[in-house]
């Protein structure tokens, strides 16, 4: 009941804060230099005035700007993040197509980055001042330093170009009219690299947290009594040493899951995949704002839903934090 009672205090803040997202994205993208109507008169190679006129009026762009804050943030409360000027097409249609794309590509290097972090940053703790913790703590730092669009290329010339074992870009064979397990199969192969490369960066932060919460851990009283008691060094890193060392790492790793959607521009242009990140870059170009406030306005939204879920399993991993 307490949980509920959180969780529902937690989604009517949520409310206020979207919309006051909503507002100063609004403003912010209108700030932006370049016209929607200019860059798309020029494409289809008509950009007299009055043709640029008409385009804006058609999409309401001549409208005094509080007129269109207002029938913005209307349509957002109805969940109606309005029209594509670009694609033609309603803003939401083009989000959900290309969001499940970009959740499996962060899912997996969330996973990825996750498992990788923690592990490497409890061997480095365990081993620390040997070998094992210098060569960890360098392999952490060159990831976290090498440019990511670096890595990524690097990753395309040597698994795809070099060696053939993995295709480098898109979700999945263009043409090759897989099902079922195959298909899965196929997007799986696409996924590797990408994720990896996704993955590998964020896994050098958890490392290296994992590793200093640790250590911080490890000279605490309750650890020293658990060694003086004769109990096994595995199952002190496990059960005492991990569980509150822990809690820094889920506290970072809930608020980059939600920036991880609408954070991968880089690797879904690099490696062509099909997902939010791309969509936002390609509006970006475009000029589109309500595609541009759309990406936003989700990638806000999950940032929220990420955090709420971080409380919670704040109180699966320990106990002793309460929800008020």
């Amino acid at each position: 009941m307490q949980k509920l009672s959180f969780i529902a205090k937690r989604l009517v803040k949520a409310v206020f804060v979207l919309l006051a997202i909503v507002v100063l994205n609004f403003f912010l993208i209108r700030a932006a230099p370049g016209d929607p109507a200019q860059v798309m008169a020029g494409e289809a190679g008509a950009a007299d005035e009055i043709f640029i006129a008409q385009l804006r009026e058609q999409f309401g762009l001549d409208r005094p700007l509080h007129e269109q804050l207002l029938i913005y943030v209307g349509g957002i409360v109805t969940l109606d993040m309005g029209y594509s000027y670009r694609q033609q097409q309603p803003v939401a249609d083009l989000i959900f197509d290309r969001l499940p794309a970009t959740l499996i590509l962060t899912g997996t290097a969330f996973v990825i980055s996750i498992l990788l972090g923690v592990l490497l940053g409890a061997l480095a703790a365990a081993r620390v001042g040997k070998w094992t913790d210098s060569l960890i703590t360098v392999v952490a730092l060159v990831f976290y330093a090498t440019p990511l669009f670096w890595i990524a290329l690097m990753a395309i010339l040597l698994f795809s170009v070099q060696l053939g074992w993995l295709p480098g870009f898109g979700m999945e064979s263009v043409g090759a009219g897989y099902s079922g397990f195959q298909r899965v199969l196929d997007v799986l192969q696409h996924l590797v690299l990408p994720a990896t490369t996704l993955g590998l960066f964020f896994m050098a932060i958890y490392a290296r947290l994992t590793r200093a919460s640790m250590l911080e851990v490890m000279d605490m009283d309750f650890v020293k009594t658990a060694r003086a008691k004769g109990l096994p060094p595995g199952r002190i890193t496990r059960v005492h040493v991990l569980r509150n060392a822990i809690l820094p790492v889920i506290t970072l790793a809930g608020i980059q899951a939600g920036q991880l959607v609408g954070g991968a521009v880089l690797t879904e242009t690099v490696f062509a995949w099909p997902g939010i990140g791309r969509l936002m870059f390609d509006a970006l170009l475009q000029r589109d704002y309500n595609l541009l406030l759309g990406v936003f306005f989700v990638s806000s939204a999950m940032v929220i839903l990420f955090n709420l879920v971080t409380d919670v399993v704040y109180t699966l991993v320990d106990p002793r934090i309460e929800l008020k």
